[in-house]
């Protein structure tokens, strides 16, 4: 009786075993990228993220938007993140010389500065000199941010010495403080002023051209999936990424 309760057991077995699909293997985890960037990089990385997801299916891709000082500042204090964009190569060099890069950083993308004041200029500002007009108050960024450097650089080639009523850590906040009519004008990008569309007036002057930024862009020593930041990397400097950041006022590297 043993004998047969054990070949049916076993019976029972096999039966199910031919019943019983087979199951499927399980998903892998997907994949996902945090990308450390400009703060006038948003409106074009949103974008360039977007892309990303379509070209890699589950994957996922989180960006964080500062200045390029505090970036790289929050990657020395620990910050994980798996790629790095700054608006200047001054930080991106920062940061290799803290050991957080994996390899050499890409250029990417070239920006100039521009005045913008409140739509329609009421101020009449048409020179970088009117900035530094009694009772003018002006917004720019800080020293150690890019779009600041650049604005101290042109001070320096026109002899001009502004006096503004603060310093911001980040672009957009210089463009928020003339939006909202805390300051009569600011200098920020021109991709600041194009995404801002007609709720500011920009006011070009020549003299931007002594201080233009290089974007370079460069995988972190620390991240999880190498090979996916690399194929963000490629999309940012490849046609697809080029094409989007020349849309949004971004020159060539």
């Amino acid at each position: 009786m043993k004998g047969a309760f054990a070949g049916l057991c076993a019976a029972a077995v096999a039966l199910a075993g031919c019943g019983a699909s087979t199951p499927s293997p399980a998903t892998p985890p997907a994949g996902k990228l945090t990308v450390f960037a400009a703060a006038s990089l948003k409106k074009a990385f949103t974008e360039i993220g977007e892309q990303f997801r379509t070209d890699n299916p589950g994957s996922d891709v989180e960006f964080s938007f500062a200045g390029s000082a505090d970036l790289v500042n929050q990657l020395i204090q620990g910050a994980p993140a798996d790629v790095l964009a700054t608006a200047d190569t001054k930080n991106m060099d920062r940061a290799a010389a803290a050991g957080l890069l994996a390899g050499a950083p890409v250029n990417f993308a070239t920006n100039t500065l521009t005045i913008v004041v409140a739509q329609g200029n009421p101020k009449k500002i048409s020179a970088f000199r009117d900035l530094a007009a009694p009772g003018l108050s002006v917004v720019v960024c800080a020293p150690q941010v890019p779009c600041g450097s650049a604005t101290t650089r042109v001070e320096q080639a026109t002899g001009v010495t502004l006096n503004p009523v603060s310093e911001e850590s980040q672009v957009t906040d210089v463009l928020g403080k003339v939006l909202t009519g805390q300051a009569d004008a600011g200098v920020v990008y021109a991709t600041d002023a194009q995404g801002a569309g007609d709720t500011v007036t920009a006011v070009a002057f020549p003299e931007a051209a002594e201080a233009v930024n290089t974007y370079p862009i460069g995988i972190l020593s620390q991240a999880t999936d190498p090979e996916l930041a690399r194929k963000f990397v490629d999309l940012v400097t490849g046609e697809a990424g080029q094409k989007i950041l020349a849309a949004a006022g971004f020159g060539p590297p």
